[in-house]
């Protein structure tokens, strides 16, 4: 037995999902169709004798209401025709009182039982004339039973038609199952096919353009196979997503890794004749490759960051946000002197504690400060507020530079997008998209704005959930 599964796991696993749902679609409608055909034989071929039983019982009590009282004798002897009535004889329980001619029908134990009164009565087939009989035998009263046969074969040979009729109908209920069958799985498997296809040709171009063609109708009303489509449909625009972007974040690293490795070749290559310079144009070219080294450093160190889409769950603690920000405001204070940071903290706020990793969220707020920085002109403030409200915390970052023009909010946190007025200045465009991927990763959203009466405003809004999906360490 286990060797017939095994068989028959092999079957299916190579032969595709179309043949093996055909397959049992038409099993299962063939079953149904056999079942179906088998059940109406069977009861036609009971109603057919229970009908000739009637006839026989009816005949009986006719020739016992005609012969009441009458001894054992050959009462009726024309059955071996199709239209004459049924056979009938009165046989004794004793066999010596049976009379001088023979008997029609055959007399066996179980009819003298019936005669004696020792066995019920009963129907049995015999063979007569060389045509089959139906037999009823019964009791006669006073020791005696009754024999009554009609000719059979009509109930045989309608029998034999119907199971000929039904058989023929079974074959083709059969053959309208395999047919059926194949248009179901044609049909209900259609939309996977279209899946399957669309998905061998991304496979083989490498193009997540390609979509699968989905079924008119409301959202509400689609089968599950239309919804597996439309949610395909939806990773693949999720994926077109994630690799436009992948390419596009390679061809904005190439075009900005392009100037300073130019720069490095160049001073490396001028430090090489070395013997040809001053010691003062040693010293600058020197410097610039110091800076050149840098810069380059810090534009692939931010694009590995960007590269990470969540913070690791183990690096998880409990933070209070206003001893970041405390933290992160003193090294600006050092890094931009000429700056004035002014840090306030509301009431309740120094308390709040939210799930993160210490060093990202300073990365973050370290991005917003030097970028407030930046935009301001030397002895003007940047403003840092921290409030408490019901559904989270909020960190507000205020500087008194140029402002955000308003064509370019939407784009402040696009990966090396730089505004007009930034492309003069040092950066690489990476900051603030940073600083909004590290603010997502905590279950936060940062924002920019125009701030009332000129300059940026940023703001960070932490949710009163952490992280998405992440716990925290107590």
């Amino acid at each position: 037995m286990s060797g017939v599964r095994r068989l028959g796991a092999r079957w299916r696993r190579r032969r595709p999902l179309r043949t093996r749902l055909a397959v049992a679609a038409s099993a299962a409608v063939a079953l149904v169709a056999v079942g179906v055909c088998a059940a109406a034989f069977f009861v036609i071929r009971y109603e057919l004798l229970h009908q000739l039983d009637l006839s026989l019982t009816q005949s009986a009590t006719r020739v016992i209401q005609e012969n009441r009282g009458e001894g054992p004798q050959t009462v009726a002897g024309e059955c071996r025709y199709l239209s004459a009535p049924a056979c009938a004889q009165i046989v004794p329980a004793d066999p010596a009182a049976d009379p001088d001619a023979a008997y029609l029908l055959p007399v066996s134990t179980p009819v003298r039982e019936v005669a004696a009164g020792q066995r019920a009565p009963y129907y049995s087939n015999v063979s007569r004339f060389g045509q089959p009989l139906r037999m009823l035998t019964t009791p006669f009263g006073d020791g005696r039973a009754l024999q009554v046969a009609l000719r059979a074969d009509p109930v045989e040979k309608g029998v034999r038609q119907a199971a000929v009729l039904l058989a023929a109908v079974g074959g083709a209920g059969v053959l309208l199952a395999g047919l059926l069958g194949y248009a179901v799985s044609r049909t209900g498997l259609a939309p996977v096919a279209r899946l399957t296809s669309t998905a061998e040709r991304i496979a083989a171009t490498r193009d997540p353009r390609h979509r699968i063609e989905l079924p008119p109708g409301p959202p509400g009303r689609q089968d599950e196979v239309t919804r597996l489509a439309a949610s395909f449909n939806t990773m693949l625009g999720e994926l077109e997503q994630s690799v436009s972007s992948q390419r596009r974040l390679v061809a904005d690293a190439s075009h900005e890794l392009r100037t300073p490795l130019t720069a490095l070749r160049t001073n490396a290559e001028l430090l090489a004749r070395g013997d040809r310079l001053t010691p003062a144009q040693r010293e600058r070219a020197s410097g610039a490759l110091g800076r050149g080294i840098r810069e380059v450093t810090g534009l692939v160190n931010d694009l590995i960051e960007l590269a990470r889409d969540e913070e690791p769950l183990p690096l998880l603690e409990d933070v209070r946000i206003a001893e970041v920000a405390q933290h992160t405001v003193a090294v600006a204070r050092t890094h931009w002197p000429q700056t004035p940071f002014l840090l306030e903290v509301g009431a309740g706020a120094a308390e709040a504690v939210r799930p993160g990793v210490p060093a990202r969220l300073a990365r973050l707020l370290t991005n917003l400060l030097d970028n407030a920085a930046k935009f301001s002109p030397p002895g003007t403030p940047v403003e840092v507020g921290l409030t408490a409200h019901d559904d989270g915390p909020e960190l507000t970052v205020r500087d008194h530079g140029p402002g955000i023009p308003a064509e370019d909010v939407p784009y402040v946190f696009d990966r090396f997008y730089r505004a007009e007025a930034a492309r003069a200045l040092p950066g690489s465009g990476l900051g603030l998209a940073m600083a909004r991927q590290i603010a997502r990763a905590h279950g936060a959203e940062l924002t920019a704005g125009a701030a009332p009466g000129g300059g940026a405003l940023f703001t960070l809004t932490f949710g009163a959930q952490g992280p998405p999906g992440g716990s925290h360490a107590p």
